[in-house]
């Protein structure tokens, strides 16, 4: 049997599957699952282990005839029998039903005339727990588990060494205060304002002077980490090249502090403690529900600057 899932967004929508991934691989344990992304998304299964093949699709591109008569060629030579879409375009349940996979899951909308096993739709409650709900769909009622990632033993041992050269042996605070170039694109401010960041910074170091604050460097990150390293010349900055090397600096934190980004989906995933801070994005969406371990703080706003240095030290120093 083969699998397939089409999952839109960037990396952090994708470790929100993962637990839908893992219990479809439990209930069909000689199944291979595939999953069809974005190119921006592919490098999350580097941390995926249930995944078979990762195939790409830009969803959000302005796809012509020829880009879905070539992804339906993809699709139809692999002989799927089950294809589980997050999406909810009509066009991608037409793509499903011209390749004749017999089991077409999505959520059950007003345009879902093509979804054979429609499944319902709550986007009032955790990410992670809407996408497993197509599950419901299988029949499988399994609760839906946190994300978890395996990071390759390599990504572990490059992490090792990275703490190793920074200072970093004896526990460290993690900053990530990027946010993608798409999310910037389309007006979604999730950028905490540098003078504030300066402020919690320089209240951790008054603090906790003998603890490290390192600044989690990705591809996307130039500006703000420059600015902070122009204000703090003593923090250490580390520059994973992929997404398991990001993790495995993540999972090594006392603390990670960070906006809502991929970095966050990552610390739930390996369990570091976690304070994010949230402006128009909703923490109820993006955070495990009644954990102690994950803290949003939510704009009163919905302007993240709006978000006080006092409230974020509060989050920090509360016990």
């Amino acid at each position: 049997m083969r699998i397939l899932a089409l999952v839109p967004g960037g990396v952090g929508d994708q470790i929100l599957f993962f637990p839908t991934l893992a219990d479809l691989k439990d209930q069909y344990p000689e199944a291979m699952v595939d999953v069809l992304v974005e190119p921006r998304a592919k490098a999350a299964y580097r941390v995926c282990p249930t995944v078979h093949e990762v195939l790409t699709f830009d969803f959000k591109d302005r796809n012509g005839p020829a880009d879905y008569l070539n992804v339906l060629g993809t699709i139809r030579d692999r002989e799927y029998e089950i294809a589980l879409s997050l999406g909810r375009r009509w066009i991608v349940g037409l793509l499903l039903w011209l390749n004749g996979i017999p089991t077409r899951i999505g959520y059950k909308t007003n345009t879902s005339w093509f979804i054979s096993n429609p499944a319902p739709l709550n986007e009032e409650q955790y990410a992670a727990a809407t996408y497993h709900d197509l599950l419901k769909a299988l029949d499988i009622n399994k609760p839906c588990n946190l994300p978890k990632i395996n990071v390759p033993s390599s990504d572990i041992q490059w992490a090792e060494g990275e703490q190793k050269r920074l200072g970093l042996n004896d526990g460290y605070i993690l900053i990530h205060a990027g946010a993608s170039k798409i999310s910037q694109a389309k007006g979604i401010e999730k950028l905490y304002p540098i003078e504030k960041w300066e402020e919690v910074i320089n209240d951790i170091k008054a603090k906790q002077p003998n603890l490290p604050i390192a600044l989690l460097h990705g591809p996307e990150d130039y500006d703000w980490v420059a600015q902070l390293v122009e204000i703090f010349p003593d923090l250490r900055v580390t520059v994973p090249e992929d997404v398991g090397k990001s993790a495995a600096m993540i999972a090594g934190a006392n603390l990670m502090v960070c906006t809502d980004s991929a970095p966050m989906h990552l610390a739930i995933a390996v369990g570091t403690y976690t304070i994010a801070l949230f402006g128009p994005t909703k923490r109820e969406r993006l955070l495990p529900p009644s954990s102690d371990k994950f803290i949003g703080i939510q704009s009163p706003t919905g302007r993240i600057a709006d978000i006080k240095p006092t409230d974020v030290l509060a989050k920090i120093w509360r016990g």
